[in-house]
């Protein structure tokens, strides 16, 4: 069994294993693959900037990639308001919307 185990590996062997167990080794090895935010410098930060208020001056489609540990994720829209105190925008796409964070921006580009 030993030899079985070791040709297919842990998910595909013939033991049981309980669930409780299985979401432990999957959340240990999310945890492992967790990255580190990027730090911006402040030419970086600037570009983002100007891409916000380009998209809000001229109503033209900006994409954004947020930082997620994980997976960094795309949002796509159109820059309708920005606070400059809160540093934060608000991205509208189709009928919805959300406020996002300028700090969590890693990189902004029109489409």
């Amino acid at each position: 069994m030993s030899k079985k185990l070791e040709l297919n590996g842990l998910w595909e062997s013939s033991r049981m294993m309980l669930p409780e167990h299985k979401a432990r080794i999957l959340s240990d090895e999310r945890e492992t693959l967790r990255k580190e935010k990027p730090v911006l410098d402040e030419q970086k930060q600037e570009e983002i900037e100007c891409t916000l208020a380009l998209s809000l001056r001229s109503h033209v489609r900006v994409t954004v990639v947020l930082f997620d540990p994980f997976k960094d994720v795309e949002v796509s829209g159109f820059v309708t308001s920005i606070h400059t105190h809160s540093r934060e925008f608000k991205l509208q796409w189709a009928e919805e919307w959300k406020w996002i964070d300028v700090d969590n921006i890693v990189e902004a580009y029109i489409v």
